[in-house]
């Protein structure tokens, strides 16, 4: 076992599992996916500490516990198509994948979109679709989607994914104001969202037609 194994197993043990994460397949998740690939070189020794840290271009990659709560929210199985707002580091997204049959995440950073590929290639990722768009929009082609999950801030969940969610998927993202929200799991029943609000968080704003302005 390396030294990024040992702190792997570390971030897990003190910031996973003693918080509640009771899923085995996402704490297995996430004590196989190294997240000191996913930051700048210069905080690659912070990397499985229990925080968000900064990744460039007004961005941060989530602390490993947000991460493992949203991951567990959607209750997943193993089968499902998921869409990502917010590739970011890639760090989400490479969780999901090994979790899921297929994921479709969408960054507006073009250097960031370009820079998570190039590391899902590098770990072996072939269940990840990169797109570069605007996020709120989701991607209508490829819907209906299993899952949602939004990994950066919105005023409201925005229509055109409620609408490209499966009639029973689940959706989870932060809502609220632009530094402060709410994380928000919510279930498609009957056409009709089941909203359930959890705990405060604060991420960076979803910018786009739906989201936040620039």
């Amino acid at each position: 076992m390396d030294r990024y194994e040992k702190l792997r197993e570390w971030m897990v043990e003190t910031q996973i599992i003693e918080r509640g994460i009771k899923d085995k397949a996402v704490i297995a998740a996430m004590k196989k996916v190294p997240r000191h690939l996913f930051l700048p070189e210069e905080l690659i020794d912070d990397a499985y500490d229990d925080r968000a840290l900064p990744i460039g271009y007004g961005q941060t990659i989530s602390q490993p516990y947000i991460v493992a709560l949203m991951t567990e929210l959607l209750e997943l199985k193993g089968d499902e198509k998921v869409l990502e707002i917010g590739t970011g580091s890639g760090y989400q997204a490479a969780i999901l994948a090994e979790l899921v049959k297929e994921v479709y995440t969408i960054e507006r950073v073009e250097a960031l979109a370009q820079k998570a590929k190039k590391i899902f290639e590098k770990l072996g990722y072939s269940n990840i679709k990169v797109y570069m768009k605007d996020g709120t929009e989701g991607i209508p082609e490829e819907a209906p989607f299993d899952r949602v999950i939004i990994t950066a801030a919105t005023p409201k969940l925005p229509d055109p994914l409620i609408s490209q969610l499966k009639e029973g998927g689940i959706i989870v993202a932060p809502v609220g104001e632009r530094y402060s929200q709410y994380l928000l799991k919510a279930i498609k029943k009957q056409g009709e969202l089941q909203e359930h609000y959890l705990i405060p968080v604060a991420f960076v704003p979803l910018i786009g037609k739906y989201g936040f302005d620039s």
